[in-house]
């Protein structure tokens, strides 16, 4: 089971790193900031192929980024239903990774609406776009006050213990596997949307900043001092929101 995962972790990794370089650079918007090319139709293309192509590279970094923070409670999924008599533990186990990373699928396509409707605003109103900076200021400090919330810490400390979770979650058959994975994506999901909101704000596809919010998602669910860490990142996030309306309302006066 290691081996597919490692070959889907591969191919989502070489799918990530392509979809990043070819949808590299921008448009220079009025407020001084850049509309990532992720937002914006290509000529010819329609609003469905659009949404199909955002959300296939979405969920290709999305495997490359949680699947190596989600492998312990697979892996322990694996054990648990050998040990209880599954007569196919590996279907099993890839049922509910199908269902955690289905429920990252739809947290992309609620991203992809809220991006395509703020950025279709700020291309029909100057105005618009010159607040966005702000805006992306006042996402920062939201998404870092969030990391120092209880809901946060509740919801990491569900994806740091997957045998306690399992303990609860845990369902027999290739059904209940494809809901113990979706348990524990909405667990996920809770734990860590304020990051998947600050690499939206830095830059969706942007590698540099992809490899440095998967370290950040990777060190709060292994690491001993991870809820700690959460409140540290926290923190450097609110201080940047706090930068970047600085330099909003510099802009303004």
């Amino acid at each position: 089971m290691r081996g597919a995962a490692a070959a889907v972790f591969v191919v989502a990794s070489a799918m990530t790193w392509n979809g990043a370089r070819s949808m590299s650079g921008g448009m220079p918007m009025p407020g001084g900031w850049v509309m990532p090319m992720m937002w914006m139709h290509m000529p010819g293309q329609t609003a469905w192929v659009a949404a199909g192509m955002f959300l296939l590279m979405w969920q290709a970094m999305m495997v490359a980024m949680m699947l190596p923070s989600s492998w312990p409670m697979l892996e322990l999924y694996q054990r648990v239903a050998i040990s209880s008599g599954e007569k196919r533990p590996g279907l099993a186990v890839a049922c509910a990774g199908a269902g955690y990373f289905a429920v990252w699928m739809g947290f992309g396509a609620v991203a992809l609406w809220m991006g395509s409707a703020a950025s279709d605003a700020a291309m029909k109103s100057t105005a618009l776009s010159r607040m966005m900076p702000a805006a992306a200021g006042v996402g920062l400090i939201v998404a870092g006050l969030y990391q120092w919330s209880p809901w946060k810490q509740t919801c990491l400390a569900h994806c740091r213990s997957p045998l306690m979770f399992l303990g609860h979650a845990f369902q027999p058959g290739l059904r209940g596997a494809l809901r113990v994975g979706m348990a524990h994506g909405i667990f996920c999901t809770g734990c860590c949307w304020a990051l998947m909101v600050i690499q939206m704000i830095l830059g969706v596809m942007n590698l540099s900043v992809m490899l440095l919010v998967a370290a950040v998602i990777a060190v709060e669910k292994l690491w001993t001092r991870g809820p700690l860490f959460a409140r540290l990142a926290g923190g450097a996030a609110i201080a940047m929101g706090a930068f970047y309306l600085t330099l909003a309302v510099r802009a303004w006066t």
